[in-house]
């Protein structure tokens, strides 16, 4: 393995992680009506399952997938379910106002925790990109090296995200729109957890 391998695995990365979906719509959330410290909170999380998700792909799990189709249902079934309460509370609560709850911190990381650990097809993406990218023959401690560096790049990832989204003019300007964002952002979200739960 060579540290050209590691900088394409960490482009492929941070391109996923500007496309639209579950995660990156959960951090905004988070950052928007928690602050930089949930933002944070909620990226660690996030970076901690993603991380894990690529080991597991480094060590096969997408051909225990394979082998047991069932097992893939499952996770994908709660996670589509998951993503389908958020979207139905970030409805709901369109309206309220934002407040500065306790423990956001905590409850952030574990929103990130789970939003990630249930969605399998981040082990089915990592192993395509870790097939392209790196050499078959990879020694356990590369495979851990891997692993540390996806987790490092997306922390800081969504922490510079978090300090963008937390300065006052952008949580000021999504305090005026938040009803509208709020639904946006909830109808994404369950659009999302329908088609995670319809798709083959």
């Amino acid at each position: 393995m060579e540290v050209a391998h590691l900088i394409a695995f960490n482009v492929a990365l941070l391109a996923a992680l500007a496309s639209p979906g579950p995660a990156l719509l959960l951090a905004i959330c988070n950052t928007l009506t928690g602050g930089q410290a949930a933002g944070v909170a909620t990226g660690l999380g996030l970076a901690l399952v993603a991380a894990l998700w690529t080991m597991a792909a480094l060590l096969g799990l997408n051909a225990v997938f394979t082998l047991f189709p069932w097992a893939y249902t499952v996770v994908k079934t709660a996670g589509a379910i998951y993503l389908l309460y958020i979207a139905w509370t970030t409805w709901r609560g369109a309206r309220a106002p934002v407040g500065e709850a306790k423990g956001t911190g905590r409850r952030a990381f574990l929103s990130g925790v789970a939003v990630n650990i249930l969605n399998p097809k981040s082990v089915l993406f990592a192993a395509a990109v870790l097939v392209v990218i790196f050499p078959p023959d990879l020694t356990l401690a590369q495979k851990f090296l891997i692993m540390a560096n996806h987790f490092v790049v997306e922390v800081i990832a969504y922490s510079l995200f978090a300090l963008l989204l937390s300065r006052r003019p952008v949580r000021n300007g999504y305090l005026r729109a938040k009803p509208a964002i709020d639904r946006v952002t909830a109808v994404i979200l369950g659009g999302l957890g329908a088609r995670l739960l319809t798709e083959r």
